[in-house]
């Protein structure tokens, strides 16, 4: 582990001692929930970690970069685009996905695009959105939302 991680977790730690000795009851309170948080989330965590051993293990690294690397040009970045707006994984699980797919050949273009619509676009919760916001709002969030993720990809392989 390195030493800002170290750091992190001291500190959160600490801050944890700090709430339990300020506020016993309400401290108590907040562990239940982040533990059944935890536990609502796990099993799709785990799914999507098998499945990227799996889809790692199996498909080629040479593939992955044919079809979302460097070589797959504009149609890799749609198909990453799409991918991400699809999925509705937390976004903290994406960070370790990205840098595992950068590993295997996949462009920084395709990885900023991925994440980018995978936080800024939900078609999952789509129906939601459009409960609240009304169907014409949603639709013209989601699809300025997919136009600009893809804009910052493009920004971010130019960049590095």
């Amino acid at each position: 582990m390195n030493t800002t991680a170290i750091l992190i977790n001291v500190f959160a730690f600490g801050c944890l001692i700090f709430a339990f000795i300020k506020e016993r009851t309400k401290t108590k309170q907040a562990l239940t929930g982040a533990l059944k948080s935890f536990f609502r989330i796990f099993p799709t965590v785990l799914i999507i970690i098998i499945f990227i051993g799996l889809l790692l293990g199996f498909v080629p690294q040479g593939q992955i970069s044919k079809l979302i690397g460097e070589q797959a040009g504009f149609g890799g970045v749609l198909i990453v685009a799409s991918l991400g707006a699809f999925l509705h994984i937390p976004s903290l699980i994406s960070f370790p996905l990205a840098a595992s797919l950068l590993k295997n050949g996949t462009s920084v273009t395709s990885v900023a695009v991925f994440i980018t619509t995978l936080t800024m676009i939900g078609i999952v919760t789509l129906p939601l959105e459009i409960k609240e916001l009304g169907k014409k709002i949603a639709l013209l969030r989601n699809g300025i939302s997919f136009v600009i993720a893809i804009i910052i990809g493009i920004i971010m392989g130019v960049i590095l």
